[in-house]
């Protein structure tokens, strides 16, 4: 059996710079807990819907999705010189689906950015969905929409 995964995760087959890795300890899945590494989280998850104490895979994704889209607007902000609005916001909804017996995500990112005309603000995000991580990562895999507020 082949495995195509690599073991080391500084090395892959573009031999990219790893800057950062997020470790997470979790037990339970969506009814146990979670903690990293560092410390620095520790959470009770919950299923959601449920009257559960803590947070749910869901939610996570979508506010670790938000923060990193902001960070992509003010990339293209910077590149493009473009001065941002101090009350920038993204309102980020994830979707857990079922369909046919299988799970599945779908997300809108909500974006806001006061201000701005609405020509340059769907520059800003287009060029925010192009290089964002998360965005990166979900592209062709999961039904997402970018909408300006």
């Amino acid at each position: 059996m082949e495995n195509n995964q690599n073991s080391n995760p500084t090395v892959d087959a573009k031999a990219q710079k790893v800057l950062y890795t997020g470790k997470t300890h979790t037990t339970g899945g969506r009814d146990g807990s979670s903690k990293s590494s560092d410390g620095r989280l520790d959470i009770s998850l919950s299923s959601p819907g449920s009257n559960g104490a803590g947070t749910n895979p869901e939610q996570l994704f979508a506010a670790g999705w938000s923060a990193c889209f902001i960070g992509a607007i003010g990339l293209a902000a910077a590149k493009n010189k473009i001065t941002l609005p101090a009350d920038l916001a993204v309102d980020t909804e994830v979707d857990l689906c079922l369909a046919d017996g299988a799970y599945s995500l779908q997300a809108r990112l909500n974006v806001s950015l006061p201000g701005l005309s609405p020509e340059i603000a769907r520059l800003l995000t287009d060029a925010a969905h192009q290089t964002c991580p998360y965005s990166k990562a979900t592209r062709g895999n999961i039904n997402v929409e970018i909408n300006l507020v």
